[in-house]
Formats: structure tokens, C-alpha cells, sequence
């Protein structure tokens, strides 16, 4: 099980983790993090020729954050999303908060921001995975 404070330095230097080294080194168990990703979208691993989920680093950082957000801070699933998506909104009393208006366009944004960065590392990974069988042959 990991340490409480576990942190992103604490990740061993992997490019990709299976589910039951992310489950110690995040410290839930391995239903908890599939949970995790149907619920929070950024967490996209990558699934291999064998179908088992592969984690990369980004992931795991992810989760770490999720955990300490959930567990460490008390957030519920929906405030642990939105503070994924902006740290700052989340922590602006009602009196500080910009418009309704400007805060829906800056999350939207952020949101897509996030998707496509999301879609991005994804393309990336399938095609090192497509290189990786191309030089197998």
C-alpha cells in the first residue's frame, strides 16, 4: 500500500504501469480506479494487444491527484472534477466568481483544452504502439 503523502516523485520511471502496480502505488484497489476512469475523463489508459490497460505516467500523476482530492480533502466525485478542470474556479467564494456567462466559456474551453490534449497523447500513443509492431516484423 502507498504512503499517504505519496506524491508524483515517488512513480517509478516507467513509460506504462499495469492496473495492479497503479492500484499500489496510488493505494485503492483496482475496481476503485476503473471506477475512477468511467468517471473522470481525463483518465484515458491505453489498452494493448492484449486488452489489459496499459497507465502512462500522466495517468497515474492523475489518480494520485483524484485520491488526494477524494480521500484527503473530502471532495465528492463532482467537485473533484471540477477542481481537475480548474483549481482556481473551485476555490472562488460566490462574491468573486466572474459572471455566469464568462465562467461557462472559460470552463468550456478548458474542457476542450483538456479533450484536446487528451486525443492528442492518445494518437501519439497508438502510433508508437503501431511502430513498435511495425518494427517487430
Amino acid at each position: 500500500m502507498v504512503r499517504e503523502d505519496a506524491t508524483a516523485s515517488d512513480i517509478p520511471d516507467k513509460a506504462y504501469f499495469r492496473i495492479g502496480e497503479v492500484s499500489r502505488l496510488v493505494g485503492v484497489d483496482t475496481h476503485v480506479l476503473r471506477y475512477w476512469e468511467s468517471e473522470f475523463t481525463i483518465i484515458k489508459p491505453f489498452r494493448g494487444k492484449s486488452k489489459q490497460r496499459l497507465y502512462r505516467r500522466q495517468d497515474v500523476e492523475t489518480l494520485l491527484r483524484v485520491r488526494q482530492l477524494l480521500h484527503g480533502e473530502g471532495y465528492t466525485i463532482a467537485g473533484a472534477k471540477k477542481a481537475l478542470i480548474s483549481p482556481r474556479t473551485i476555490q472562488r467564494t460566490s462574491q468573486e466568481a466572474p459572471p455566469a456567462t464568462d465562467n461557462v466559456t472559460r470552463q468550456s474551453r478548458e474542457i476542450c483544452a483538456i479533450d484536446a490534449v487528451n486525443i492528442i497523447e492518445h494518437i501519439r500513443v497508438e502510433l508508437a504502439a503501431l511502430s513498435l509492431l511495425l518494427t517487430k516484423k
